[in-house]
């Protein structure tokens, strides 16, 4: 559900859908943040001119206005329609919508204390305002009229899914519930958003308090390029000729890869894998046991026994036991892999005569070393020929060959940014010209940007109150170079990269009429960028942008069949620490909450899965910012597995398609019924409209390289 009362799971902030609703005098406001956005491209947001004061009382305004919006609605005398009643809900809240806009941006990429202060004031407040949407019993009233009489008399098909979508949203939310339990669970609405505020916020704070600072004597095996990066940041921190380590996974991930100082590599992975968890004013323990008693509770008032029944009844999985046998299927091969992948790793220590047992903190060290001799591949080789900008020239080549776009940069200073690293392209029709939207990308890592990598969009498309156009954004975390100096990147970085721009393509693609349909079902939305990972690997993308960043030259042959051959390669370690997360946040809301102790609940979860010792779960609970700074992935994290049968599934028809990859019959397919509807039908559908058959789980384990029963 997409209208007045959805929050993105991000940042747990109000996502309301823009009109062009025309407004009395008495409510205009002179607010930048509420305005409606001018200039070129259907108008664009005003980040160049955001001012963090105009936050609080734009979001006061925007809630009033937004009430208005629903008093109207209700205010109408006529026989409830979807004219009168799921259309003006459609377009209700535009200015509230805006103002959320420039909410995502400071949350996200420009956050600061003096942010995370209006933040916490005001989450508490806002869920309030939610409840007074999804608990108006006249509001509901009319959308249930419009629903029943949509079952005897059917709508066209898209407006019926739009009336189903808005009812389920409605009744799942206690639009149904009595007015004593219509008034607890508004209760316990505004206690969740304010710790999930304060959990993501105590996550942001460990990542910035606990930074490891190392001199010139202690850079072994690193990259030049991340080195001149943390001579910077220790620079900017006052420590100069030092050498900054900051605790996030941009720089977690390759020191602990490269780092030849074994016990720097042990502070950085504790450093990391503690956040949230240093018993001090940051911890998250006893809010994440305080959070999984409030949803217990609130679903309970629903009458259901735990949340992920709850969550889950709309999903693809439809239960948590169909979550659960999927991933209980890819376990045992997962942790059987690890073993052995320890086993190499320990021969090849042995063998330099490094005298230790694998801990956490070798894990990718010495995987790094295995790859080098099980494969002769060196990632950092490998690195010498992924240039950021080549592969930023990659995925329009992408865009071009399979979804017919073409993306030509604007002029600077045309378009209106948040900061001077971020760059805009506008997108079009390749064939007919026609304009689609602006491309936003946030390339780089700096303080007071979460860490990660995402995609959002500040104007979805839809077309039932005019066309808009899609205004969609990228955002990851490189390490930003010296200037003049190319960034490389990882293969791993790579993929990352095209992931989220799959993203990007599913929000371009959309031909939905109505904002509601752009939603998407969580464990079905990651197919889309799953997919787009595997065009790294094709033979027309690595030819043209595989470039050697010094002499030009195109990466060889014989590399590339090293990393096609390695293609398989660690899998162990990258399934497991993902699965351990995903069967935790599914067996976390399994649990009685009621006396639950978080740390000691983590230990024998994991003791009774057998989780190797030698890695740890991709998300610590006390970290886990996708199930517990919000709601979006609660007992869903189990969907990017859930997507990536369908991911494997899908690229094995195209390689078998005559055109591969670049296939034009397959490609126009894939678009019309897996990136075009949006939300406008079932998923299940859409995916046997697209293969002429349901996905099969075996196709996974192929790619994985497990083996199959």
């Amino acid at each position: 559900m997409k209208n007045t009362i959805k929050f993105f799971a991000t940042f747990c902030c109000l996502a309301i859908i823009s009109c062009n609703q025309p407004k009395d005098k008495e409510t205009m406001t002179t607010n930048l943040l509420l305005e409606e956005w001018t200039g070129p491209f259907g108008g664009v947001p005003a980040f160049d001119k955001m001012n963090l004061e105009d936050l609080k009382p734009a979001l006061e305004k925007g809630m009033e206005l937004n009430l208005k919006d629903i008093d109207a609605i209700t205010a109408n005398t006529e026989e409830p329609t979807f004219e009168n009643t799921i259309v003006p809900m459609e377009k209700a809240g535009e200015e509230l919508s805006r103002v959320f806009k420039y909410y995502g941006i400071w949350s996200a990429n420009v956050s600061s204390p003096e942010f995370r202060a209006i933040q916490a004031e005001m989450s508490p407040i806002l869920s309030e305002f939610r409840s007074k949407i999804s608990q108006n019993e006249a509001l509901f009233k009319r959308i249930k009229t419009v629903y029943d009489n949509s079952l005897k008399t059917p709508l066209e098909a898209d407006q019926q899914r739009v009336v189903q979508l808005t009812y389920e949203g409605f009744a799942m939310n206690g639009a149904e519930l009595d007015a004593q339990k219509k008034q607890r669970y508004a209760e316990i609405d505004k206690e969740l958003s304010s710790l999930y505020t304060k959990f993501g916020n105590n996550v942001l704070a460990d990542e910035e308090n606990y930074v490891v600072y190392v001199n010139k004597d202690q850079l072994g095996g690193l990259a030049d390029g991340m080195v001149k990066s943390m001579a910077k940041i220790a620079s900017d921190k006052g420590k100069e000729g030092m050498y900054a380590i900051p605790n996030t996974r941009s720089y977690m991930d390759p020191f602990l890869t490269y780092s030849t100082e074994r016990e720097l590599r042990k502070k950085v992975w504790e450093n990391y894998y503690s956040r949230g968890d240093n018993n001090d004013e940051f911890d998250n323990k006893k809010i994440i046991a305080q959070i999984l008693r409030l949803r217990k509770e609130r679903v309970g008032l629903l009458g259901y026994n735990t949340f992920g029944d709850w969550r889950l009844q709309n999903r693809m999985a439809k239960t948590p036991e169909n979550a659960m046998k999927l991933m209980d299927a890819v376990w045992p091969a997962a942790i059987a892999r690890v073993k052995e992948e320890v086993a190499d790793m320990q021969a090849v220590a042995n063998k330099n005569g490094d005298n230790l047992t694998i801990e956490p903190w070798d894990y990718r060290f010495y995987a790094e070393k295995v790859r080098k001799e099980k494969y002769d591949l060196d990632s950092d080789e490998v690195k010498q020929y992924l240039q950021l900008d080549k592969l930023t020239d990659a995925l329009f080549f992408v865009a071009d060959e399979v979804f017919n776009y073409k993306f030509t940069p604007v002029e600077e200073g045309s378009v209106p940014v948040f900061h001077e690293d971020v760059k805009v392209w506008e997108v079009t029709d390749k064939t007919s010209g026609e304009h689609i939207g602006l491309w936003y990308l946030d390339p780089f890592a700096r303080p007071g940007k979460r860490s990660g990598a995402w995609a959002t969009t500040y104007r979805s498309h839809s077309t039932f109150n005019g066309k808009k156009n899609v205004l969609g954004s990228n955002n990851s975390n490189f390490v930003k170079p010296a200037p003049g100096e190319a960034l490389l990147v990882s293969w791993d970085d790579a993929t990352t990269f095209l992931h989220e721009f799959g993203h990007a393509l599913h929000f371009f693609s959309s031909e939905v009429k109505y904002p509601t349909l752009n939603g998407g079902v969580r464990d079905y939305t990651e197919f889309q960028s799953q997919v787009l990972e595997r065009w790294l690997g094709t033979d027309k993308l690595i030819n043209q942008f595989m470039v050697h960043y010094k002499t030009g030259k195109v990466i060889p042959k014989e590399l590339v069949a090293k990393i096609k051959k390695s293609s398989t390669f660690n899998q162990g370690f990258s399934t497991t620490e993902y699965l351990a997360s995903a069967i935790m946040d599914m067996k976390l809301h399994e649990a009685d909450p009621t006396n639950i102790d978080i740390a000691k609940f983590e230990k024998e979860t994991l003791a009774e899965m057998n989780m190797p010792k030698e890695l740890p779960m991709r998300h610590r609970t006390p970290h886990f910012g996708h199930v517990f700074s919000g709601e979006g992935y609660a007992t869903a994290y189990y969907g990017y597995m859930w997507a990536d049968v369908l991911t494997a599934d899908a690229a094995e028809a195209f390689s078998k398609a005559p055109g591969g990859f670049y296939d034009k019959e397959l490609s126009a397919k894939m678009v019309k019924y897996l990136f075009a509807p949006r939300n406008t039908m079932d998923p299940a559908e859409a995916y046997r409209l697209f293969r002429g058959r349901d996905a099969n789980v075996e196709a996974l384990m192929r790619d994985r390289g497990f083996p199959v029963k």
